[in-house]
């Protein structure tokens, strides 16, 4: 005898689904781990605030960028290949770090390519400005 009007019941779940996100997660999870541990540098972010009287003037290597993209440090020029060369001569009179006075004009590029340079030379204490140029109008 046959039961006609009743239907079978279904008691299997599809897994399927489920997996593929896992590994989806998973190649996520690969791709992002390595990344976690390379080490970038110690950007001194300047606060605003009452200045205080220092007795000594810090030992820092000041770097310029103009608009085009062109850097000096304390007025000299300086290419951009030969800047990992100059930080590395400084770096022993001037211990102190970095202090990059950039134009707001300049790329981005500009200012990464002298923080690599840095990080190469081995110096440690980067902090970055904003040049304020005055504005014809």
């Amino acid at each position: 005898m046959r039961s006609g009007g009743r239907k079978q019941v279904f008691n299997e779940i599809n897994i399927t689904p489920l997996t593929d996100i896992f590994l989806v997660l998973l190649i996520i999870m690969m791709v992002v781990a390595p990344m976690l541990d390379t080490k970038g540098l110690k950007v001194a972010v300047p606060s605003v605030g009452p200045s205080q009287d220092t007795k000594e003037e810090p030992k820092t290597i000041q770097l310029s960028i103009d608009a085009s993209g062109q850097y000096s440090i304390d007025g000299a020029g300086v290419s951009p290949m030969a800047l990992i060369t100059k930080f590395k001569e400084l770096k022993g009179e001037k211990p102190d770090g970095l202090i990059i006075k950039t134009n707001t004009e300049a790329t981005h590029e500009s200012l990464t390519r002298v923080m690599d340079a840095a990080q190469t030379a081995g110096i440690t204490k980067v902090a970055v400005t904003a040049d304020e140029a005055p504005q014809g109008g």
